[in-house]
């Protein structure tokens, strides 16, 4: 079976906005909606895994709906975190950025699979916690890629290229839940919501009978998203353990995205794990996680591409 899942992904955005379009023309009366601005609140993204080298948890300040202007980052915090053994990490915000970061060095490592993680910030005589842990991932088996010719070509792509696709095995056990990443040109690329795919166990959610196996095809060949590689492209595939809880934040953040159209419901906050200690102060939005991480990487080379279906 072809996966066209960029392709089709675009081809249903341009139909609903046709229809949108279609079915508003008859409107002339512009509407100045007014909207009240809520209390600015902690926003959270922050990530630590068990790979080497710098570990970064981002501090910025929530914004209006509306409001134009840049995020502003949050300065002067004291960011900690501490694991289960109690070690203590200090996270510092050296270029005035809202970037706290720890680890200077290749070989400084954070994150161990089975460890437990505490996040603490204090800012402005407040004080913030969140807690996480790092589960088991399995290691990828191979990163293969075939040949494909879409039936048209597409605005952004080319018509004919290679649909990459990696290969790993769930745990025996259910439960366990992933974080399945592109990585392009030896960085990874999520750079909007909807190329987030999440996995439970080897498939896409819990009740589904894939404890154990391998990776449905739809979640192997999600790492190939906006348009087919080319010979020489360098691609890859990072495979991270998350928590429950984390899977259920971001299979929200996907739903949230595709929240549109016609029956668009109404968007609202997603529950947060980072805790203020004062139960009536400001609460805090984003999301604290950690991760082990299985990485793969590989470079188009036509002749060991796969023949097409």
């Amino acid at each position: 079976m072809k996966k066209y899942k960029f392709l089709t992904t675009n081809i249903f955005k341009s139909l609903m906005l046709m229809l949108t379009i279609a079915g508003l023309s008859g409107c002339e009366d512009v509407i100045d909606l007014q909207t009240e601005a809520g209390p600015t609140q902690l926003v959270v993204d922050g990530w630590i895994t068990n790979q080497p080298g710098t570990q970064t948890i981002t501090l910025t300040w929530s914004s209006a709906y509306f409001d134009k202007d840049p995020i502003k980052p949050v300065l002067g915090a004291k960011v900690t975190v501490t694991d289960n053994l109690g070690k203590v990490y200090e996270f510092k915000d050296s270029t005035g950025t809202g970037k706290y970061t720890w680890g200077k060095l290749i070989s400084d490592t954070l994150g161990h699979v089975g460890g437990k993680y505490t996040l603490k910030i204090e800012h402005e005589q407040e004080v913030y916690t969140a807690k996480n842990e790092i589960k088991r991932v399995p290691k990828v088996d191979s990163l293969v890629y075939t040949n494909e010719t879409l039936p048209f070509t597409p605005e952004d792509g080319q018509k004919t290229g290679y649909i990459a696709e990696f290969y790993a095995r769930d745990f025996v056990g259910t439960g366990d839940t992933y974080w399945i990443k592109e990585v392009l040109n030896g960085k990874t690329n999520v750079d909007k919501a909807e190329k987030i795919s999440i996995a439970y166990d080897a498939a896409f959610g819990a009740g589904a009978p894939s404890d154990g196996l391998i990776f449905i095809q739809p979640l192997r060949t999600s790492i190939t998203y906006d348009s087919l590689y080319q010979a020489g492209s360098h691609v890859g595939v990072e495979l991270h353990s998350i928590t429950n809880e984390a899977f259920y934040f971001l299979q929200q953040i996907v739903e949230q995205s595709a929240n549109g159209g016609l029956f668009a419901t109404p968007i609202a906050n997603i529950k947060s794990n980072v805790v203020n200690a004062d139960p009536n102060g400001r609460k805090a939005l984003g999301y604290f996680g950690a991760s082990a991480v299985s990485r793969m990487e590989t470079v188009i080379d036509p002749k060991k591409a796969r023949p097409e279906d």
